[in-house]
């Protein structure tokens, strides 16, 4: 009866467009709309889940389109268990669609493992080669160090290994899309591998630092400047108003407070994380004392778990260094005068010695027993070499308290000096301010700073970008920033219809292709030579019991339409109607028609609308009744009805053969019903068939149920 009606149909939608001359060019900067806009889609969310107005767990989520991005995954270090994360409480974690990690950092990146494994996240991660690399290092050092409870611990290795494998990696300046999102990444300083990444969605750009440094140091190149400007730059905000001192005379600090120190007797204990500062240092200290004989019997030890790995992946990425340590001849991660220190029960302390230790803020591991050890002796020194975190012991005895608390739970004096020497490759006030005034974004977003250091920068540059009405914000975590664009639609005309440049006003026609949040028109011919798709054509034919005049149907749809016109099939013969020039109604017997038209939107409407009337037709045709001869017309009448039903059941099912006690037996893919004529019940064992079988008789026998004439 339906043939191909319940097939799957693949339209492609036929647009027109009124196109002007403009829209043949590059579509036009998108500005920014006043809060009051009334378009949802239009409006852009970003929210700190750390590191707002603090520094530790960064993550910030943006918003825009229906598109979501989750940047960086960190831990605050003054913390521990649940309330070390980032409030992920706060959003849905399976709507994320991409995470992006600047770099290896733990209050960057140590809540991966539990993001990817422990909630509902289905998205995809990005992080640089050297950051993968360095980030499970970190991690599983993290977790064996962590003097917590079984309950208090995030995750395990098997969470870290799990997560590897879920990690994809992006080169620099590497463009990748997901989900239409666009975004690539520059280099960040700061660390090795550590990356600004720029996002771009529906041609908004949001640039996102995560912690850089403008500063080229011993072996990392400076931060890049994007080629172009952010429509909203998200910028670490750690050293406020700051401004670092010189380098050389950091570096002569650094080397002064150990020689004299060292020429005293005492120790000097450095604690630095295990990557990243760490390393900077340690070729400080290694070319200084290659400069000094008389110090190279003094041992210096790099006290760390992860010691030896993490000299190996530095060794492994010196091509993604500065010239300077690419240019040079051997490798100067190999050290001449540092040698690893696994444990503190490997270390024969009867002397002066350097010891850099990890972790940088004091909370346990190597550094913390060393500092228990050595505190209280005022020969020692221990220095400080970076930012430290609210929380900290390190942050602590910066301000030199008379006592200090050990981990045993005892107090004890703290009578060696404290120095506070930043070698932090984080941007200070000169290096952001300069930064953002090459980029010059209309917005800016303070992340990853002190409440006071930030709102002190803010100020500054609120005054440095009076004139350009710059939007400077510094929300908090759980606040949103909501911001609205004015995003124009346009489409890029190519192929047959780009060849002619339109008049004002004129249309032109063609399939519109979206990918992601970009339009193009182009005509249906050329779909398959600039994009993956082709066209196809459906042809749907639908037969139906039909036993009035031919007249009939062509009357009542001359009466609904404008366009219908009357021929003769050329190859059977048989009187056709071609409706809009779309349908083609064929009377294919006396007692069936059939209709015929090639599938798309509006001529699957026009075939349904032709179907409604038929049927419709159908049900008006009269009940006749001869009251001489009425036994024999109800027979007659009976008769006609079930021939019409095993037609129609053929059609539908196709093997329908008589069965005992007048049943129908109907067989499909070896499934067997039997159909009782009269009472319209089906048996069969398989019920899928059965329900199609109950479902089609009642729709025939509703179909060809003639509807009496009311008496007059």
């Amino acid at each position: 009866m339906m043939q191909n009606f319940n097939q799957f149909r693949l339209i492609v939608g036929l647009y027109t467009f009124w196109v002007k001359m403009a829209s043949m060019e590059q579509p036009s900067p998108l500005k920014r709309r006043e809060a009051s806009a009334s378009r949802k889609d239009d409006k852009l969310i970003i929210t700190p889940l750390g590191a707002g107005n603090e520094v530790g767990r960064s993550c910030v989520y943006l918003s825009y389109k229906g598109k979501t991005v989750l940047f960086d995954c960190g831990i605050h270090l003054a913390y521990s268990g649940m309330a070390a994360l980032p409030y992920f409480d706060e959003i849905d974690p399976s709507t994320i669609d991409v995470v992006l990690i600047s770099h290896f950092h733990l209050d960057h990146a140590a809540s991966l493992p539990y993001f990817l494994e422990k909630t509902t996240f289905k998205g995809r991660v990005f992080m640089t080669y050297a950051t993968k690399a360095i980030y499970k290092l970190l991690l599983t050092d993290y977790v064996k160090v962590s003097k917590v409870s079984v309950e208090d611990m995030l995750f395990d290795e098997q969470d870290i290994n799990a997560s590897m494998d879920k990690i994809e990696v992006i080169d620099f300046h590497q463009t990748v899309e997901v989900e239409g999102i666009r975004f690539w990444c520059y280099t960040a300083g700061h660390v090795l591998g550590a990356a600004m990444f720029m996002v771009d969605i529906a041609g908004i750009r949001v640039l996102y630092t995560g912690d850089y440094s403008r500063e080229e140091d011993r072996h990392l190149r400076a931060a890049e400047i994007p080629q172009f400007s952010p429509d909203v730059c998200i910028i670490e905000s750690t050293y406020g108003v700051q401004h670092h001192q010189p380098r050389h005379i950091r570096e002569k600090r650094f080397t002064d407070v150990i020689h004299s120190t060292i020429s005293q007797g005492g120790r000097v204990l450095i604690p630095a994380f295990a990557l990243g500062r760490a390393q900077e240092l340690l070729l400080i200290l290694d070319e200084y004392w290659a400069n000094h004989p008389d110090l190279q019997n003094i041992p210096i030890y790099y006290a760390s778990p992860l010691a030896k790995r993490c000299l190996s992946v530095y060794e492994t990425y010196t091509l993604s260094m500065n010239d300077r340590i690419r240019n040079a001849k051997s490798n100067p991660f190999i050290f001449k005068y540092i040698s690893p220190l696994k444990s503190i029960e490997n270390f024969k302390d009867v002397g002066p010695s350097v010891v850099m230790a990890s972790p940088g803020g004091l909370q346990s591991g190597l550094s913390r027993q060393l500092f228990d050890k050595w505190c209280s002796d005022k020969k020692n020194a221990c220095v400080i070499p970076g930012y430290v975190v609210e929380g900290t012991l390190a942050k602590t005895i910066i301000n030199e308290p008379k006592e200090v608390t050990l981990m045993n739970g005892l107090t004890a004096p703290l009578n060696m000096q404290v120095h506070y020497i930043s070698f932090s490759a984080h941007a200070d006030c000169f290096q952001t301010t300069a930064f953002l005034e090459e980029l010059r974004p209309p917005n800016i977003i303070l992340v990853h700073g002190e409440a006071n250091e930030m709102g002190r920068l803010k100020q500054k540059l609120m005054t440095q970008f009076a004139d350009r009405n710059t939007n400077i914000l510094t929300p908090k975590n759980c606040q949103s920033v909501e911001m609205y664009f004015n995003s124009q639609k346009m489409a890029k005309a190519i192929g047959r219809p780009a060849e002619k440049t339109p008049e004002v006003g004129e249309s032109i026609s063609g399939l519109l292709v979206k990918k992601g949040f970009s339009y193009q028109i182009m005509a249906s011919d050329d779909l398959h030579v600039f994009s993956q798709l082709c066209t196809a054509n459906v042809r749907q034919r639908i037969t139906i019991p039909f036993a009035s005049g031919f007249i009939v149907i062509k009357h009542r749809l001359s009466q609904i339409y404008e366009s219908v016109e009357s021929s003769v099939d050329e190859e059977s013969g048989v009187p056709t109607l071609r409706v809009h020039d779309r349908v083609t109604v064929k009377q294919d017997t006396d007692k069936h028609i059939s209709l015929h038209w090639s599938s798309d939107p509006i001529s699957d409407m026009v075939s349904d609308s032709i179907v409604a009337l038929i049927l419709n037709i159908n049900r008006e045709v009269p009940k006749v009744v001869v009251e001489s001869e009425d036994v024999k017309t109800e027979e007659e009448n009976g008769k006609k009805v079930e021939k019409v039903i095993h037609a129609l059941l053929v059609s539908l099912f196709g093997d329908v053969k008589p069965g005992e006690n007048g049943k129908l037996v109907i067989t499909v893919d070896g499934n067997v019903a039997q159909l009782d004529k009269q009472s319209g019940d089906v048996e069969s064992e398989h019920e899928g068939l059965k329900e199609k079988v109950k479902a089609a008789i009642r729709r025939i026998q509703s179909a060809v149920k003639p509807i009496p004439l009311s008496a007059t």
